[in-house]
């Protein structure tokens, strides 16, 4: 019975500091295509919305989705679907796209906004950290009472 009141907890830091990890490489490869990325002329194929939560007291929030299309330098034709792009970006127009030679896969028709990135990331971290900090607090908590009562449930 122990185990589980550990183990939970320890699962729990361990999906915090996965999405820790990926929003920090997710930051950094935005930052980088930003920065160093090559620029190519796009044109959006699709444009569509989806729609998430609203169920009890919660409101609807709704994101846009734009596939683009470009070709790189190299004559590769490459697609790729971004979320939270402008609305105003309709199908058929065109945009101009920012893509790693190395990852065209992974352009991106955003325009560059370092200060926005960089407070994201850091709201980001700052909520993943205080979730962990409740669940080693627990842990703790869990480890005082089991040593108060010899390994039984008080």
């Amino acid at each position: 019975m122990e185990f589980f009141f550990y183990a939970v907890p320890s699962l729990m830091i361990a999906g915090f500091a996965a999405a820790a990890y990926l929003l920090v490489r997710r930051a950094r490869r935005l930052r980088r295509t930003w920065t160093h990325g090559l620029t190519a002329e796009a044109r959006c194929l699709r444009m569509f919305t989806t729609a998430g939560g609203g169920g009890g007291d919660t409101s609807v929030h709704t994101t846009v989705h734009h596939v683009y299309e470009f070709t790189t330098r190299e004559g590769r034709t490459v697609r790729f679907e971004e979320e939270n792009g402008p609305t105003t970006v309709l199908e058929g127009d065109f945009v101009t796209v920012r893509y790693l030679p190395e990852l065209p896969q992974r352009a991106t028709a955003l325009p560059p906004t370092p200060g926005r990135l960089a407070v994201g990331t850091g709201v980001g971290l700052v909520f993943l950290g205080i979730a962990g900090s409740f669940c080693v607090g627990f842990i703790l908590l869990v480890h005082v009472i089991f040593a108060e009562s010899d390994g039984l449930l008080p």
